[in-house]
């Protein structure tokens, strides 16, 4: 295995999308071009799956130097109502483009630090949407909750509005690490707002683990599962550290280089870790991500219905998804599109009746059936060609893909593409092999996060 971490640990996309943010191509895209993406994806799918609507909360009270997110760090609090007005006049714009009432299937509140805001303004924000709207059948509403701020209001005023997932951050319990990430957060904490969450009545609750910060040993790694498990979430994220301290804004300044664990120590953390996961009874769905049997999202898998877009991996598998707030990205499955990352600026054009997108990307065909190829091997392991000569240029894929075989990290069949037990822990090297744009378009500086 370690020969083949060291042939493979490159960087790479973590492929939320495709194309990938860096090679979105800005000549052929305009906010009314998107306007009109929008608007087919709208009618060619609210009357049965219904939409999707993520919500970015952006502000933190304090800087976690660990975290690649757009975020805004203040105290005070004065920020809440201004910004949760301006969301609201962000979604009557684009109720704007619909001309039927769209159903929700799906909606998430990401940050930042959602809890940030406090349970009387959340629920401000989230009436003035729900009465626009119908409610789909079986809807999954999800939070973000920082175990030092969330309150058991915020958890029940949540609960009441329709929300029965949570996602808590806890990262890492070892001190040395969270004074290096600066995230000082006490097992009581996380204890509490589970435990919570569970008395409530949340049905899927999730904490967030991350591999290979600072100093991290494999000690701390597994006294971290081994807490963790005393309070049994139904799914876990076990992510691994995204060291990119040259993207603008990160705030990965707090450590050295030199303080994170070698690739080879890095996959032993993922590698330790999983087992000890899978022996403690998760199972591990698609990448990065593990579930209790019971939980929707290991049942998506089996159903092969599992889901990946940018609020990650999900049972709900709408065709639009709607971004609301600064940096927020939306997806028409047709085009993407993101929006200005300032409050302030993001706060002026959607007072000036502007939707507030600032870049984005129309797919073309080619675009199209790559996307979901690789949306396939995120998702399902595997991928099936009508035609491998559809796209010539993909013969440079299947080269690679031999080699792969080779590694036994693939298994290769006259249309069909799987990737092994074995593989699985490289899946996003497979999944580059298909991302045409990269493969004309080499980065000549690092762009992404090492796959390892």
């Amino acid at each position: 295995m370690n020969s083949l971490i060291d042939k493979y640990n490159i960087p790479g996309p973590r492929y939320t999308s495709y194309p990938t943010v860096p090679y979105w191509d800005e000549t052929t895209f305009s906010p009314e071009k998107w306007k009109e993406t929008v608007i087919r994806s709208f009618h060619e799918s609210n009357a049965e799956e219904g939409i999707s609507i993520y919500i970015h909360l952006p502000f933190c009270e304090a800087l976690c130097t660990f975290c690649a997110c757009h975020k805004r760090i203040t105290k005070q609090h004065s920020v809440e109502i201004p910004y949760l007005e301006s969301v609201l006049k962000e979604w009557k714009l684009y109720l704007a483009l619909f001309e039927e009432r769209p159903k929700l299937k799906e909606l998430h509140l990401g940050g930042g630090t959602p809890t940030f805001f406090s349970p009387k303004n959340l629920k401000t924000l989230l009436e003035g949407i729900f009465e626009t709207i119908d409610i789909a059948e079986h809807p999954e509403f999800s939070f973000e909750g920082h175990p030092n701020n969330t309150t058991r209001d915020h958890l029940q005023t949540l609960y009441d509005l329709g929300f029965r997932r949570v996602s808590f951050g806890v990262q890492d319990y070892d001190p040395k690490v969270q004074k290096a990430i600066n995230r000082i957060q006490p097992f009581d904490n996380v204890k509490n707002v589970t435990e919570w969450a569970k008395e409530i009545g949340y049905s899927g609750i999730s904490h967030d683990l991350v591999f290979g910060l600072p100093h991290q040993t494999w000690d701390a790694m597994e006294h971290t599962i081994r807490k963790t498990m005393e309070l049994k979430p139904d799914r876990l994220a076990f992510y691994s550290y995204a060291h990119v301290p040259w993207v603008k804004g990160v705030g990965q300044r707090g450590f050295d280089e030199n303080d994170l664990p070698s690739g080879e120590e890095k996959r032993r953390l993922y590698e330790d870790g999983k087992k000890l996961l899978q022996d403690l009874g998760y199972i591990e769905v698609g990448m990065d991500h593990f579930s209790l049997e019971h939980d929707d999202l290991y049942q998506s898998l089996i159903h092969k219905k599992l889901h990946r877009n940018f609020m990650g991996y999900t049972s709900s598998n709408t065709q639009l998804m709607v971004g609301l707030g600064m940096s927020a990205i939306s997806d028409s499955w047709y085009a993407f599109a993101q929006n200005v990352k300032t409050v302030e600026e993001y706060q002026k054009m959607v007072e000036q009746g502007e939707i507030p997108v600032v870049k984005g990307h129309i797919l073309n065909e080619e675009d199209l059936t790559v996307r979901r190829h690789i949306l396939n091997l995120m998702c399902q392991l595997e991928t099936t060609f009508n035609d491998k000569n559809s796209f010539p240029e993909l013969e440079n894929a299947f080269e690679m893909l031999e080699e792969m075989e080779r590694d036994e990290l693939v298994e290769i069949y006259d249309n069909q593409i799987k990737i092994t037990e074995k593989g699985r822990a490289f899946t996003r090297n497979v999944a580059m092999v298909f991302d045409l744009r990269m493969m004309r378009n080499k980065p000549e500086t690092r762009i992404f996060s090492m796959t390892i």
